[in-house]
């Protein structure tokens, strides 16, 4: 995310394209280095400022006529000539009614009518007002910010029998790649090495290490913090979860939030009524009044100039919905826009997937049940046929703890779509459902009718030797999230899946959540959805895990993907990604959306609020100019600052 640098000799200088964009308005920070030069010309402006006043106070004698205008001017020249020259840009590029155009009117009428102090104070504190605004944005930028910083800048590749440092973007698939420890992994792949511990804190936000085995899945970005390791690349870098996810990041902005859309569109019309308005302020009173005094309503009109500048507003909601963004990427959370911080806040109805949603995705042994054996003898016979299957469950079983090198299965064949059959130190061996077992002429206990969950069945020499029951383990937050979404004011949350139904309404059951439904297609899913949204004032956010359920992401209203970084669909579908994979997010994504609304609905009531009641009062002539800047400038920081307080919130 490029940054530009903001001074005050250069103000808000931007392209014609991002003064439009922004109505005149530059929110970029200062960089780092000649942090102090920036303020340089507000100081000067400011000691001067003071100086002449202290001398107009005293009534020094030399202080008089063309001195005191030089004087005042030079103080000015440093803060307002940026504003002047932006405001010239800003007219050849035929963008006339912007805030600098107003404050560049208002000043240099105050000159004109020997209001010198005034005119200094009002582009001063607009300045002034400039600079907190930097801040404000760097600091909500802050957590963006280091995601920005995990993009790996080198790649020790294994080329020519020797490892070389290349740009990541010139490494190929396929490619040995070397990490060392404190170092970041450059791409997308998997270990090569027995294992390793990763520091993925900037990608999920979890700040507890991540250990990961041979062959496992390693993301760009993470810091390896244990021992050299070695992997092997399976995407490009501009196809790796970290580019992705910064890309998205990078532009998530630039989907405004309706709200944030109609103030901008309100400000073009709005400067313009402003500003005719000053004209008939300054010129129609004399038609009506008796004792007009030219001088008098110009500076009325100068002060309702400053005073409607909707700096306020177009500062203040951008910068509340960045704010947004940056605090929920510090939570580890993903908006793609800040339309979705606003779509988040009128969810009335959560769906969800089950597998890989509220469960790991990943069978483990949930139950083991013998007849006549003990477990660990009867689990050597069970693993030494599983051994020879690839399937996930025999994956599941194979994780039991037991030494099971003696036995050894020979001869052992596949049943089509019942299991396995063949000898372990001599005895015959059958492995698989209750097909399989009354084919054989094996009595099953009646028991296993009402088991729901996936489960093996074992017969040894022709008798009925035990069961195992294979299930998909829930998360560990899955209740809470369950909790969490009900105290956030959703009481309608559904559970679509495409497991078996009985084990889907098992799994809802034991969660709390009231309506499932299992053994659905993904147009199954959609169509559900599709229903759901033709509902009155009903607003669908549907959790999956962004690989089958990318249709009903993306139809839904609020797509939320979990495990984003292990999914280029759920990068590509969703509108939030939860990149920690933890459910209980989604409640913690909801308020982030509620807070961030509330603080920008806050600063709008500020904003008009406060300039309306100024407003009446500059048109009556019982407002000066310190007002005006109050009321502008003022009011800008004070919603600033508001917006600053989603940096500091916890959403625990």
């Amino acid at each position: 995310m490029k940054k530009k640098k903001l001074n005050l000799r250069d103000l808000n200088k931007t392209s014609s394209d991002n003064h439009k964009r922004n109505d005149g308005h530059n929110h970029s920070s200062p960089e780092s280095i000649g942090k102090f030069k920036i303020y340089v010309p507000a100081i000067f402006s400011f000691v001067m400022l003071i100086i002449g006043i202290a001398m107009d106070y005293f009534d020094v004698a030399f202080f008089k006529d063309w001195i005191r205008i030089v004087w005042y001017a030079v103080a000015y020249l440093p803060v307002g000539f940026p504003v002047i020259k932006e405001g010239w840009n800003s007219i050849k590029n035929g963008d006339f009614f912007t805030e600098f155009l107003l404050m560049s009117i208002a000043t240099i009428g105050a000159f004109a009518i020997g209001e010198y102090p005034e005119g200094v104070v009002v582009m001063l504190f607009y300045a002034v007002g400039e600079l907190f605004q930097s801040a404000a944005v760097k600091r909500a930028k802050r957590s963006i910010k280091a995601l920005l910083d995990v993009r790996p800048n080198e790649a020790l590749v294994y080329r020519n029998n020797n490892y070389v440092s290349v740009n990541p973007e010139i490494v190929a698939i396929g490619e040995k790649v070397q990490v060392r420890v404190g170092e970041k992994i450059p791409l997308d792949g998997i270990l090569l090495s027995e294992k390793g511990s990763f520091n993925t804190a900037a990608l999920t936000g979890e700040s507890k290490p991540d250990t990961i085995a041979k062959g496992e899945k390693v993301f760009a970005g993470s810091i390896n913090l244990d021992g050299v390791i070695e992997i092997e690349t399976t995407k490009e870098f501009k196809d790796s979860s970290i580019a992705r996810i910064l890309d998205m990041v990078q532009n998530a902005t630039a989907r405004k939030s309706k709200t944030e859309l109609f103030i901008r569109k309100f400000a073009r019309i709005y400067t313009p009524i402003v500003v005719f308005l000053a004209i008939g302020l300054t010129f129609l009173p004399y038609f009506f009044v008796d004792d007009y005094v030219f001088n008098d309503w110009l500076y009325r009109a100068l002060i309702f100039l400053v005073i409607s500048c909707p700096c306020a507003l177009v500062i203040s909601i951008p910068l509340g919905y960045f704010g947004g963004l940056g605090a929920a990427s510090k939570n580890g959370i993903l908006f793609k826009g800040a339309s979705f911080l606003d779509e988040m806040t009128r969810i009335t109805t959560v769906v969800m997937d089950k597998t890989g949603t509220v469960t790991k995705g990943v069978f483990k042994i949930k139950e083991i049940k013998t007849i006549d054996w003990d477990e660990p003898e009867f689990m050597k016979y069970l693993m030494a046929m599983e051994e020879q299957s690839t399937h996930p469950i025999a994956k599941a079983i194979m994780e039991y703890k037991a030494d099971g090198e003696d036995f050894q299965a020979k001869e052992v064949t596949e049943v089509a779509g019942k299991g396995l059959k063949g000898k372990v130190n001599g005895k015959t061996v059958l492995v698989g459902n209750k097909a399989l077992m009354t084919s054989n002429n094996i009595e099953v206990p009646s028991e296993t009718d009402n088991i729901v969950e996936s489960i093996v069945m074992v017969s040894i020499d022709g008798k009925f030797a035990g069961y195992v029951i294979i299930a998909d383990e829930l998360k560990e937050d899955a209740h809470e999230a369950i909790k969490q979404i009900r105290e956030s004011g959703i009481s309608k949350i559904i559970m679509l899946s495409g497991d078996k139904d009985s084990i889907t309404q098992q799994v809802a059951k034991e969660m709390g959540i009231d309506t499932a439904k299992g053994g659905l297609l993904p147009e199954d899913k959609l169509n559900e959805v599709e229903h759901l949204k033709k509902q009155f004032n009903t607003k669908v956010a549907f959790i999956g895990d962004g690989i089958n359920d990318a249709p009903v992401l993306a139809a839904s209203d609020v797509g939320i993907a979990m495990g984003g970084l292990g999914s280029d669909v759920a990068i590509e579908t969703a509108d939030v990604i939860i990149q920690t994979d933890q459910p209980s997010k989604i409640a913690r994504a909801i308020k982030i959306g509620r807070s961030t609304r509330r603080i920008v609905w806050q600063n709008i009531g500020l904003a008009f609020g406060v300039k309306a009641v100024v407003l009446v009062l500059g048109a009556g002539g019982l407002a000066t100019m310190w007002e005006a800047v109050f009321a502008d400038v003022g009011v800008a920081l004070l919603a600033i600052l508001n917006a600053v307080r989603l940096q500091k919130m916890n959403w625990k």
